[in-house]
């Protein structure tokens, strides 16, 4: 079977009218003539769609929006609601109510069928779009997990290469000690001992 529609509708002929068109477009269509049982009948029946009349005996259909957008179970579910009546702001009051959808009678089959259409691929995608974040989310520790395994990995190669300077350094302590290297000659002090050794004093001479 195709992706389920609820249709809340208490005319009759409407009712039929609307089942029969999404049933020929292969959804599988649940009528509910009363309103007062559309919150318990969603619940049962799970729809992917809700298609509601506004304008019904018992309870108004902006009250109905609202009970279904407040129940935990059928928030997520979107609600195209239609309505006799197109008079200035009635678009904004049903899209304040929670409705995603909006088309008024008398009902173009063409544009009806558009409307349900694109209800349903965008409830897709929002769908598509939260499982691709939980998804995300649950990878996410462990790709952190790979990428420290990962650095883990690398650090002997580092260590590797550094290892033959250790061993040069070790071998050759001079590198760092400065032992083995040949002292700077000290041609100051060869001059002052030269000329200590050949200042003679005349009072001492041989002779």
């Amino acid at each position: 079977m195709g992706q389920k529609i609820l249709v809340v509708e208490d005319n009759e002929l409407n009712l039929k009218l609307f089942c029969d068109l999404l049933r020929a477009h292969g959804y599988e269509a649940e009528p509910v003539r009363d309103g007062r049982e559309a919150v318990e009948r969603a619940r049962a029946f799970a729809p992917d769609l809700v298609v509601m009349d506004i304008q019904m005996p018992h309870i108004s259909g902006l009250e109905l929006i609202e009970r279904m957008k407040s129940d935990a179970d059928l928030r997520a579910t979107p609600i195209m609601a239609v309505t006799a009546y197109a008079a200035r702001g009635d678009e904004e009051r049903i899209r304040d109510a929670g409705a995603e959808g909006y088309v008024s009678k008398p009902i173009s089959v063409i544009r009806f069928v558009e409307a349900v259409r694109g209800l349903l691929d965008a409830a897709a995608a929002r769908a598509a779009a939260v499982e691709t974040e939980e998804v995300s989310a649950e990878e996410a520790p462990e790709l952190a997990a790979e990428s420290d395994e990962k650095a883990a990995a690398e650090d002997p190669e580092e260590m590797a290469t550094e290892a033959p300077e250790a061993e040069t350094e070790k071998a050759d302590p001079s590198r760092h000690s400065g032992e083995g290297r040949t002292p700077p000659s000290d041609e100051g002090g060869d001059e002052e001992t030269g000329e200590e050794e050949g200042e003679m004093d005349p009072g001492s001479s041989p002779g």
